[in-house]
């Protein structure tokens, strides 16, 4: 089933959710009233998917979602201020850095997710278990088809090479993902390792930092630079997509997965977990493995171009198969999150905008 039906397929499930016949006396009303099980979900994401699964998880379970939507800071400030009087049941956010924020403002309740987490890496479960991983992203490297040849580049590291001098573009340092980025490299190098890679980026960048991940993949295209770092699925959505423009663009660079013989490719997540003062824990339960459940897993493949966090699960998507498969870092993403701080004080000291 593509994108396009498997959100169609989910639209037709909530509105028949939506049809149940009412009851006619009041003695129904009441006990339907006191059976209806409702779940509190605050989400960062803002993806079609979401949509498409929480309308299958209310047709499949009979539990209403109540839908909360922020980006991940102010997500995490609205909870935290809220308190014990929050409503919050489940806290969903995109990057380690938000969830190990989240987790260290005591918002998630710790739980057991080893009976939910069946084929899951261990390294995209929160080892103290305040949340679990549901989908992945990983940070890759696209170069131009003409000025770069295969090979030319293997890993992160080698972006750092002076031979690359105004020839890289990326975005800003205040982006999740690339503070994720580094902060996998101070994990793997160490904090000077670290600086002394960010300083050979910014050494080696073509024009200030700016735009998102598809800005990166025109710069390419339109010859501005050679190299850009971006998340895998905005190529993935530029090749899927429907304007000439973008698809003309994606069609001028190579994405490939560095450090394949080293440290794997570096990976970030999307995650949930049960809220400290949820008022139905058991319904957050019962969502976050649905998250992890096959119909949710597709969408993800399907309609987000995310890469589950399960294997075993099958999805239909050429663009994304294309890709796969690749040697992922065995990081814990949790350490993602220790390292953010760091990785923010290096981006200061060289000077990374």
């Amino acid at each position: 089933m593509n994108s396009v039906k498997l959100l169609a397929a989910a639209a037709g499930l909530a509105l028949a959710a939506c049809s149940q016949p009412a009851t006619d006396s009041a003695s129904g009303d009441s006990e339907a009233a006191a059976e209806a099980r409702v779940v509190n979900v605050y989400s960062a994401r803002h993806y079609s998917s979401d949509a498409a699964i929480y309308a299958a998880f209310t047709e499949s379970t009979g539990i209403e979602v109540n839908l909360v939507s922020a980006n991940g800071d102010q997500l995490i400030e609205r909870v935290r201020a809220d308190g014990e009087r929050s409503p919050a049941d489940v806290i969903i956010t995109v990057d380690a850095a938000r969830l190990h924020r989240a987790e260290q403002a005591g918002l998630f309740a710790s739980a057991d997710y080893s009976d939910l987490a069946s084929g899951i890496g261990a390294n995209l479960i929160d080892p103290e278990g305040y949340w679990v991983s549901f989908a992945k992203r990983s940070r890759v490297i696209a170069y131009s088809n003409d000025r770069v040849q295969p090979g030319e580049i293997a890993t992160y590291e080698d972006l750092a090479d002076p031979r690359w001098e105004g020839r890289i573009c990326v975005r800003e340092s205040g982006n999740a993902y690339n503070q994720s980025l580094l902060a996998a490299m101070v994990a793997h190098l160490g904090e000077d390792g670290a600086q002394a890679w960010a300083q050979g980026i910014v050494d080696n960048m073509a024009r200030e930092p700016q735009g998102g991940d598809r800005t990166q993949i025109n710069g390419i295209a339109a010859g501005e630079c050679d190299v850009a770092i971006l998340n895998h699925y905005y190529y993935a959505m530029m090749v899927n997509s429907e304007d000439p423009a973008a698809q003309a663009a994606a069609a001028a660079v190579t994405l490939f997965f560095p450090s394949q013989e080293t440290t794997g490719a570096h990976v970030n997540v999307s995650g949930a977990g049960i809220a400290v003062n949820a008022p139905h824990p058991e319904e957050a339960r019962e969502l976050i493995a649905f998250f992890l459940g096959d119909y949710a897993q597709r969408a993800f493949a399907e309609m987000t171009n995310e890469i589950p966090v399960r294997g075993d699960v099958s999805w239909d998507n050429p663009t994304l198969a294309a890709m796969l498969p690749f040697t992922e870092d065995s990081l814990n993403v949790s350490e993602l999150g220790d390292h953010n701080e760091t990785a923010q004080r290096i981006f200061d000291r060289v000077g990374w905008q």
